[in-house]
């Protein structure tokens, strides 16, 4: 591969042609591994860019391989069986996807989708578990990830079984968010529209927006762009023991079982 950095590419992204040259390597926790490591992978690899709403894989499909993104986010979604969808999660750049079912050799669970322009780095099934069996620091790095999807699958299932009403989701999804400190309150950085945060939590992207309005008023938070600041996160909290009502007409939902990872939730979708 080439060592050139910010080659031109379609969809206006600057291609990053090799690991060994990604500035954000140190950063990222499958990409920060040993030169002779990366160097390795570089060769089995093969990058690629992709227009938004392009499919890596769909829901079902035999494995061919991971995707390593460099540049831009992945929607990672599965269906019901009359067509609605739900949103398990938002990879970013640094993440793999297609993992657990390259490893197992079972079909793709998710369907992953370019939320915008993407750059990945596939490698095919067969070379990245040879890689691992060759590699350990590299598969270290793995089950560090895949106990990183076992946790995000967890807390799925919170938002989707343990949450009756969208403000207690959307509250249970604002304080899961890591946050960061600063001068005089918490806050987070959230880079979801209304509508993916909506379809990760089960609700309409119209509900989402009125109860950020409505989080907004009560004084539980502020929103600065993609900064969310933590005014009050005693007061969410509270939402989810029922302490507090947001004064929205309750939702009718209906319960579809859901296989994720394994396990069965319930996925609360609006009639």
């Amino acid at each position: 591969m080439q060592s050139e950095l910010d080659v031109k590419a379609p969809y206006g992204l600057p291609i990053i042609e090799s690991c060994l040259a990604c500035p954000l390597a140190k950063h990222r926790m499958f990409c920060d591994l040993p030169q002779n490591v990366l160097a390795a992978f570089d060769d089995i690899s093969s990058v690629a860019t992709y227009p938004r709403n392009a499919v890596l894989f769909t829901e079902g499909q035999k494995p061919r391989g991971v995707f390593v993104i460099c540049k831009g986010r992945v929607k990672l979604s599965m269906s019901s069986e009359d067509g609605r969808s739900i949103i398990v999660s938002i990879a970013e750049a640094g993440m793999i996807v297609g993992l657990p079912s390259t490893i197992s050799g079972k079909p793709y669970e998710l369907t992953a989708e370019a939320l915008e322009p993407l750059q990945a780095n596939f490698v095919p099934k067969e070379g990245f578990l040879q890689f691992l069996r060759q590699h350990s620091e590299a598969a270290l790095r793995v089950t560090e990830i895949q106990n990183q999807i076992y946790y995000g699958t967890l807390a799925e299932v919170r938002y989707l079984g343990l949450s009756s009403k969208s403000a207690e989701k959307l509250a249970r999804f604002l304080l899961d968010l890591p946050t960061f400190p600063s001068q005089n309150n918490e806050r987070t950085s959230l880079t979801l529209t209304h509508n993916e945060i909506a379809g990760i939590i089960g609700a309409s992207r119209e509900t989402v927006t009125r109860l950020f309005t409505n989080f907004k008023r009560k004084g539980f938070i502020e929103i600065h762009g993609s900064t969310v600041v933590f005014l009050n996160k005693p007061g969410l909290q509270r939402l989810l023991d029922g302490e507090h009502s947001i004064g929205l007409a309750p939702s009718r939902v209906r319960y579809t079982p859901v296989k994720i990872s394994g396990m069965c939730s319930r996925q609360i979708l609006p009639e």
